[in-house]
């Protein structure tokens, strides 16, 4: 079993309360469907709340309040699901799609560290 990551994708969400009711009932339902192939699955908070930390700098570490990038996108929430093959990660996704009311996108996790 190989395991992929599905990213929930948001944009601006303008739902009204019955809607958000709908899709938190869909994204209940579909969590239920695939309990046995969950390895860890979470929402985030909006992307405003982010810190950036970054490492990198010769003079020392630079902390930074905000998402990574300025996009319209951000990172929602997540699973990390343990399934056959991407066949089956690609129509799981479009069902996840469809219960979360954005776009899913899947990444199947290094099956080797990189050389």
């Amino acid at each position: 079993m190989t395991q992929y990551m599905f990213s929930v994708i948001h944009g601006e969400l303008n739902y009204s309360d019955d809607e958000m009711k709908q899709i938190v009932a869909d994204v209940d339902a579909f969590n239920e469907k695939i309990k046995d192939t969950i390895v860890f699955a979470g929402g985030l908070e909006p992307a405003d709340s982010a810190t950036m930390v970054d490492g990198t700098h010769l003079d020392g570490v630079v902390v930074t309040d905000g998402p990574f990038a300025e996009t319209k996108e951000h990172l929602g929430g997540f699973w990390i699901l343990e399934i056959p093959d991407m066949d089956a990660a690609l129509k799981l996704a479009a069902e996840a799609s469809k219960a979360c009311a954005v776009p899913v996108e899947v990444r199947p996790f290094q099956t080797e560290p990189p050389v």
